[in-house]
This record gives structure tokens, sequence and C-alpha cells, in this order.
């Protein structure tokens, strides 16, 4: 057995549409003594000022998309990159290598009796190679849009431009080895995340038995 596999820990990559509800199932898994590394959150920290993307972003889209703190105006860069697809694939081309850098360092040192990496594009991406198993959070369109004019105040036709733009439903789930489905009853989902949890134990500790952290029980 090589020292990689050894050392392994099993990895579920979540993921889900916009206002799906992933960090609400991430922060249940978390809750539940599960290391959660959310490619969201690192996304946030690889442009803050003095980063090598934000200089990146900014010889490429110009001054219009940062704020007058010189930091990056995400809610301008939102409407600039899901209203233009190649202004969409130039800042992927930037953001989506450090992204998966930094997510494939931090489960190195994460340990945990297996781990949950929050990726929101994760069809096509690169680390669904990463992960064992994947975990698709889900629920209907209208609901996604309902939710995003309430949460981000987004135009219903804002709303419908950014589920287009993101790999569709169907495509979701025809990666997905589990499904949660994620209505109004948060109880119904805690219920859904409590059963996985079990499965996701179970199954670690079989796939990588010495891939475990000493201070998993």
């Amino acid at each position: 057995m090589s020292d990689d596999h050894k050392n392994r820990v099993f990895r579920v990559g979540l993921t889900g549409g916009i206002a799906s509800g992933k960090s609400t199932v991430a922060d249940m898994f978390s809750a539940l003594g599960v290391p959660v590394i959310d490619t969201d959150v690192i996304a946030r920290e690889v442009v803050l000022p003095g980063r090598p993307a934000l200089d990146e972003i900014r010889r490429r889209f110009g001054d219009t998309v940062f704020n007058a703190e010189g930091g990056l105006d995400r809610k301008q860069m939102r409407r600039l990159v899901f209203s233009d697809a190649k202004a969409r694939r130039d800042l992927e081309t930037v953001l989506h290598p450090r992204i998966g850098n930094e997510a494939r360092r931090k489960a190195a040192t994460r340990g945990g009796p297996y781990q949950v990496i929050v990726v929101p594009l994760l069809v096509g991406s690169p680390l669904v190679q990463f992960v064992d198993r994947i975990l698709v959070v889900d629920c209907d369109e209208e609901t996604q849009i309902q939710r995003l004019t309430a949460r981000d105040s987004e135009t219903v036709e804002q709303a419908r431009r950014i589920l287009s733009a993101q790999p569709s439903r169907k495509a979701r789930l025809a990666i997905a080895d589990d499904v949660i489905k994620n209505g109004e009853d948060r109880k119904k989902t805690r219920e859904q995340v409590k059963a996985l949890d079990e499965k996701y134990r179970s199954l670690a500790a079989a796939t990588y038995p010495h891939g475990q952290s000493p201070e998993t029980p």
C-alpha cells in the first residue's frame, strides 16, 4: 500500500446549483465534526488585496470591477460574468487553478473521519477526480430563483441568467452518487445529512482504514 493511500482521507464532493442550500448542508456536516473545505470561501481568499489573482483580474477587467477601497466588487463582477461568457471564462482561467490548488492543500492538512469538499461548479471540474463520492444538494429551479431574488436582491431575469450559465440540474444529478432534497423543511434536510454522515463514516473506514486522523473515534 502506498503512503498516499495510507494517509488518504475519504472525500465527499458537495455540489449543487446556486441557492440550492449547499452552505446550509455543509454547516450541518460541520456540526457533526466533519472537516468542510469550501471553495467559495477559498475563492474569496485568493482575491484578497495583495494576492496575485487580484492583479490579474485588474489587468483583464480594469477598475470597473473594483470598489473604492481597492477590493473586488463581487456584485459588479457577478453582473459582468453572468452576462458575458468570455468574461466568465477569463475569470475562471485566473481563479480555478488557484482555488483547486488551495483546496487540495487544505484537504491534505485537515484530517477527519472524512472530508466534505464544497465545489459549486463540480460538473466538468478537475476536482471530480479528487473526491471519492459526489453529493448533490438539489431543489427545483423556481425555488432557486425565489431564494436568489430574496437573498441577493437579484431580478428574476438576472437570476435566470445565472442559472443558465451554470451546469444544468440534469448534469449535476447525472454525476451524483447521493442526493439531498433541500426544500423548506430544515428538519428533513438535517435528517438526510445525519443518515449520510453514518454512511460516509462507514465508507471511509472501509476505503481508507489507515487514513483517518488520530483523534477520530
